[in-house]
């Protein structure tokens, strides 16, 4: 499975946070699934951080890659044809950060792990 982490969960799974669930953590650590972050996480996380609204143990911009790299998760950049897939998205959900996950996995073929319930009104593969 090729798997893409929504924000919430990548900072749930290398908290060790309990809201994860099994089923989630047990994927991501799969040796057989292919397990990406996106850039557009980083973003979030960055402006949240700022925003003083995600506490962090050390500044995003060396935390996020490090834990990321620890995890072996993979980094997926945004490419012009993702971001050409947002002009085929309804407008459903109003969050900028989740409407271009929703186009990455659309255009790489990638299923979401969230609990985001917004984001399964679209036609993606989401766990």
């Amino acid at each position: 499975m090729r798997i893409l982490l929504d924000t919430h969960i990548f900072l749930w799974f290398i908290s060790g946070d309990i809201q994860l669930s099994t089923n989630v953590r047990d994927a991501i650590r799969d040796p057989d699934n292919e397990v990406y972050l996106s850039a557009i996480s980083v973003w979030e996380a960055i402006v949240k951080y700022q925003l003083g609204k995600l506490p962090l143990p050390e500044n995003p911009e060396t935390y996020l890659p490090k834990q990321r790299d620890l995890h072996q998760i993979a980094s997926l950049t945004l490419d012009e044809s993702s971001v050409v897939q947002l002009a085929k998205l309804p407008p459903l959900h109003r969050d900028p950060f989740d409407r271009m996950l929703i186009c990455q996995a659309l255009q790489n073929g990638l299923t979401i792990a969230t609990v985001d319930t917004a984001i399964r009104a679209y036609s993606v593969n989401v766990m």
